[in-house]
This record gives structure tokens, C-alpha cells and sequence, in this order.
């Protein structure tokens, strides 16, 4: 493929740059997960993760190299030779794999952080590419920081790392500084002035510190990049990526502008962006672009009027073009385990045994014995919520009790299950959640810091499953709780209690740039 087709290759980095905001870290099942979902959505290549990060990174690179088959994986490595080596053996058993290395190139960067000369920043850049592609055909090669590079310095290293046999070279806006004028002119030059860029293909990969990451990313492929690094719900550091949701349907809608299209599967969107924001805990925003609840609806009488006249009047896209629906069960408690495990296939969930399956389905039951009517949504939130409690289990929230009236202290009283042995605590607060929190916190002693908590109605009306995250710091290390139930209290402790359990198992995860 050259920068003449019109075709943009869309490279998801979810999973490891999305896995880089604060409290977003995932395991390596719920990596998994979202890299087949990935896969369903048809997403060119998948940025697993950052190898040599952490072991748990590692086994989660190569679980999915192992496991994907229609899409490249790929891991980060910084311009090191031992990255680069354990990045190609998370990877050798992909059936397509590639490595993306890369080195910054700003001044700034180079004197504080490298404290390297240009000459020896070209140098590493070289070798590591030389060692990657030893290693595996596709290698991509990043220049950290390149939108505060000088363009001359970029076009020398790019020059030599494609002659060393780099396949994509990245053009990051790694803090967000970029406009897009400047950003589209940028690449433009770039790519004639380097003798040998028609032999790589330009990308992109854009963060929104200004707002911009998504009109960077445009400009740029407008201007010859046919490859943009973005992430499902703009997940990321700080104010996150360019998303691949926007980047993917303005490409679509606007093809008589912009001339070019991607091999993604539209109607997988939706889903790809309730499994992300379930996983992490990190709610979309109601007028979120594409993937918002409020994306497609229509308050204004005028506005009302006219989609109901004639659709294009207000909209410029379907809501089923994304993969919205109706988002209505037909099932119900009489249901079967089998139309149940069918459906949440067809939502992008499977199974891994029969015993998660009938603890899902035994969950679904319940909350069928407590709703009326059940939607999509509501499924994701039990099986993330099963998913939760099915892992390391020192305590166990057995029963809670909570006083709360008028005039009166809220009081908590909670039967918890640790190791096995239960034990009655019981608390007040300035609330029933407050008081539900300070009872497991005396008997924890966790000694964590509460960072957030949030709270987020899976579908409307005063029967909801409410959602609940919880997220827990303690000396450096962040973890996210999820909880989900029709009690609200109920769930808010569930978070609390997995956010305890995760502490408790000690889930280390290195930050890939340190």
C-alpha cells in the first residue's frame, strides 16, 4: 500500500495507550476481550501493549499474538535493544505481527530526558530498527514528540530508519500541541522531502490536550499519512487520542470531501465502545460524538419535526450505522441458558467455561426477578460485574443492612466474607454510601486513598442497574473497582469490594514510559 490509495489504515491503541490514563489498567482476560471485539470491528492493526512493561504486559501481548488472526498485533518498545527483543517474543506467535519502536526527537527531549545528542538519538534510532526488522518484516518506527522537532533533524533520521528497514514511520503530537494547519503541512513536507518515503507508509497518531486530535488526524491523511493511532472513546493520557469512532465515521461521511475510506466495520462501534467503557469503568460522556446516549436524539420541536418529515433534515448519519439499536431483550426470566449465552454472543461477549457462563446466567435471573424489561446494556453491566467478583476473592460482600432517614445519621451494617470467615462491621457517614465505605474501610485497613467515585445509570427509569466505579490509590498504585446492581448502595459497596481485592492481589503494571 502507497499514500496515493485512498485507503486509511486504522491502528488501535486501546489497549495501550488508552491503558495509560489514570485507573484505566486492565487484565490480561479483559485485554483479551477487547482485542477480539477489535478484531470483530475489523481494526487493521491492535497495539497490545508495551512488552517489556511488566510481566503481566508481556503475557498480555502474547495472548493476544496468539489468540487474533485477522488483524496485526503489535507491541511498543522504546529504541532498547532488551525491548525490542521481548516485544518479538510476545509476538512470535502472531500470524501477523509487528514492532513499534521509537525515540524522541525534540530538543527538549533530547537534552532533559535523553540527554543525547542528535547524532547519537539517529544512531539508536538505526539500530533499533535494524534489530526489529531481524526480528519481524513489519516495523514501525515513532519520533516521540516529532510535532516540537525540527523538520530537518526529521527528515535525516526518517531518511536512514527507512533505508533500515522501517514499513511505517509515526508522526506523534505526543503532547497535543499541534494545530492542524500546521500539523497537514508538516506531514506534506515531510513526505517530499525525504528521497525514500514513498517506500513507508506516513502515520499519524494525535493527542487532544487542545482539543484537536481528531482534526490533526484529518489533516494529516488529507495532507498524504495513511495510517492514524487512535483509541475507542478517545481513551488515553491525560485528555486522551484522537477517537477512533470520529476519525472513522468522518472519514465515511465526509468521503466526497476527503476522498478516502477504512476497512472498518461500523456497526461494530457501539459495541467496541460499551465493552472499553465498561472494562475501564470510564463512562461516556452523554454528548459524546458517535458513541454518546444523546448522539442521536433529538429534544428540539423543530429539530423533532424534521427527522420526522424527512431523516437528513438533522441527521447526517443512521444510528444503526454504528450499531445502534433498538437496544430491547426479548428475554425475559423464563428465558433459557442458551438463548442468553446466543444474545451476549451477539453482543460481543463469550464465555470461557460453562461455570462463567451459569454464574452470568444465574445473575441474569436475579435481575430479570427485579426489572421488567432488560436491555443490551444491562447484559454488558451484569457480565463485567460477574466478571469482577469471579476474580481474586479475599473479601466478599455477604449482606448489608443501611438506616438512613430524616434528621438521623445513615448507618451501614455489612456481613463480609474474608478468606472465607465472615465478620460483621458496622459504620455511620454523611451518607448511606459514605457509611457503607467507612465500615469495609475499618475492616479492611487498606490504608487506600478514594480517588473517585462514580456513578452511572445503565438504562433509564427508577428500576436502572446502576453502575458504579470506585477508584482506589495506594503508594503510587491505582486501581478501578466496578460494581453493578438495581440498589444502588449495594453496587457502590460491590466497587468498593473489588477495588479492595484488586489492592489485595497486587496487580503491578509499569508505566511503559518510565
Amino acid at each position: 500500500m502507497s499514500r496515493n490509495d485512498d485507503r486509511v489504515i486504522i491502528f488501535d491503541t486501546t489497549l495501550r495507550d488508552g491503558e495509560q490514563s489514570p485507573g484505566a489498567s486492565m487484565t490480561r482476560d479483559e485485554k483479551l476481550r477487547i482485542a477480539k471485539q477489535l478484531e470483530k470491528l475489523r481494526v487493521d492493526v491492535i497495539e497490545a501493549g508495551f512488552a517489556i512493561a511488566s510481566p503481566g504486559d508481556f503475557e498480555s501481548v502474547k495472548a493476544i499474538a496468539d489468540s487474533i488472526k485477522d488483524s496485526t498485533v503489535c507491541s511498543l518498545s522504546r529504541a532498547l535493544d532488551a525491548d525490542i527483543d521481548r516485544a518479538g517474543e510476545a509476538l512470535r506467535g502472531a500470524n501477523s505481527g509487528r514492532i513499534h519502536t521509537f525515540i524522541a526527537t525534540s530538543p527538549i527531549h533530547m537534552q532533559y530526558k535523553l540527554q543525547m545528542e542528535p547524532d547519537q538519538v539517529v544512531e539508536n534510532a538505526v539500530r533499533a530498527v535494524k534489530r526489529a526488522r531481524n526480528l519481524i518484516d513489519d516495523v514501525e518506527f515513532s519520533l516521540e514528540d516529532a510535532s516540537r522537532s525540527e523538520l530537518d533533524f526529521m527528515c535525516r533520521i526518517i531518511e536512514q530508519v527507512i533505508d533500515a528497514g522501517a514499513t511505517t514511520i509515526n508522526i506523534p503530537d505526543t503532547v497535543g500541541y499541534a494545530v492542524p494547519q500546521e500539523y497537514g503541512n508538516t506531514i506534506a513536507q515531510l513526505i517530499e522531502r525525504i528521497p525514500n518515503a514513498d517506500k513507508a507508509i506516513f502515520s499519524v497518531h494525535c493527542h487532544n490536550d487542545l482539543g484537536l486530535a481528531v482534526a490533526n488526524s484529518l489533516a494529516a491523511v488529507s495532507a498524504g499519512a495513511r495510517q492514524v493511532e487512535c483509541t475507542i472513546n478517545g481513551l488515553g493520557e491525560r485528555a486522551g487520542n484522537a477517537s477512533l469512532e470520529e476519525i472513522v465515521m468522518a472519514l465515511r461521511t465526509r468521503e466526497d470531501i476527503l476522498g478516502l475510506s477504512t476497512g472498518i466495520d461500523t456497526t461494530q462501534i457501539v459495541p467496541a465502545s460499551r465493552l472499553v467503557s465498561s472494562v475501564t469503568g470510564f463512562p461516556v460522556q452523554p454528548n459524546k460524538a458517535i458513541v454518546g446516549a444523546n448522539a442521536f436524539a433529538h429534544e428540539s420541536g423543530i429539530h423533532q419535526d424534521g427527522v420526522l418529515k424527512h431523516r437528513e433534515t438533522y441527521e447526517i448519519m443512521t444510528a444503526e450505522d454504528v450499531g445502534w439499536n433498538t437496544n430491547r431483550m426479548v428475554l425475559g426470566k423464563l428465558s433459557g441458558r442458551n438463548a442468553f449465552r446466543t444474545r451476549m454472543e451477539e453482543l460481543g461477549t463469550s464465555f470461557a467455561s460453562d461455570a462463567e457462563l451459569n454464574t452470568a446466567f444465574s445473575r441474569f435471573k436475579e435481575l430479570a426477578d427485579k426489572k421488567s424489561e432488560i436491555f443490551d446494556d444491562d447484559l454488558v453491566a451484569l457480565v463485567s460485574d460477574a466478571r469482577a467478583s469471579a476474580g481474586h476473592e479475599k473479601f466478599k460482600l455477604s449482606s448489608l443492612n443501611v438506616t438512613s432517614q430524616t434528621g438521623e445519621t445513615p448507618v451501614a451494617s455489612l456481613v463480609v466474607s474474608v478468606d472465607g470467615d465472615e465478620h460483621s462491621v458496622e459504620s455511620s457517614g454523611s451518607g448511606p454510601v459514605d457509611a457503607a465505605f467507612k465500615a469495609l474501610e475499618q475492616l479492611a485497613n487498606s490504608g487506600a486513598n478514594l480517588q473517585l467515585y462514580s456513578v452511572n445509570a445503565i438504562t433509564s427509569g427508577t428500576d436502572s442497574q446502576g453502575e458504579v466505579t470506585v477508584r482506589l490509590e495506594k503508594a503510587g498504585r491505582i486501581v478501578n473497582g466496578l460494581g453493578a446492581d438495581t440498589d444502588i448502595i449495594i453496587a457502590s459497596a460491590k466497587a468498593y469490594i473489588h477495588a479492595l481485592n484488586m489492592l489485595d492481589a497486587n496487580i503491578q503494571k509499569a508505566h511503559p514510559q518510565v
